[in-house]
């Protein structure tokens, strides 16, 4: 995380705004991935104490200013503003992905053709996958690492394809191809 501090008519006590304020973004890292660059601008006009900060990461922008008659109070709440900001753009992007994927496992046409019949289905996307050899720990141990929502692999012991995916409450469900 990128950050510049600037201060305007602030004289003498411009450190310790420094560090309160990186000590307060470093709790954003859970909601953004990096890499992210923050712009802070410290302020004091009379007895208003301006904090606003501008965070911009892969093309995303959240803007959260605020005025308080403490400087400690006003970057709080300037962090604060930012941080629900994130969390409601990451509540929104989970949530629209799993409408989605509800959609696609009810049978419903996210898009649908003006000249397609009803009746006909149509294959949209076609991937090729290498089924790696793993065992169910270590395909467990791969999905919490990572942000996919399943793994297609070939189990190590049975030789059978297998298929693990995390629902909505977090736990993984496994499927195991049996030949017949």
């Amino acid at each position: 995380m990128k950050i510049s501090v600037t201060f305007r008519n602030i004289s003498g006590e411009e450190d310790w705004q420094r560090e309160y304020m990186e000590e307060k973004l470093k709790k954003l890292k859970r909601y953004i991935d990096e890499p992210v660059e923050v712009r802070v601008v410290l302020s004091v006009e009379k007895f208003r104490n301006t904090a606003e900060i501008n965070l911009s990461s892969n093309g995303l922008t959240i803007n959260g200013k605020e005025q308080e008659k403490d400087m400690r109070t006003a970057i709080d709440n300037a962090v604060d503003k930012i941080e629900r900001q994130l969390k409601k753009r990451k509540e929104k992007s989970r949530t629209s992905k799993t409408d989605t994927i509800r959609e696609i496992e009810a049978g419903h046409n996210l898009q649908p053709e003006e000249n397609a019949e009803a009746s006909e289905p149509k294959v949209v996307e076609v991937r090729k996958i290498v089924l790696n050899p793993m065992s169910i720990d270590d395909a467990v141990l791969w999905m919490e690492t990572s942000k996919n929502r399943f793994l297609v692999y070939r189990d190590a012991l049975t030789e059978n394809v297998s298929v693990i995916y995390r629902r909505d409450d977090g736990k993984f469900v496994l499927l195991e191809a049996i030949s017949s």
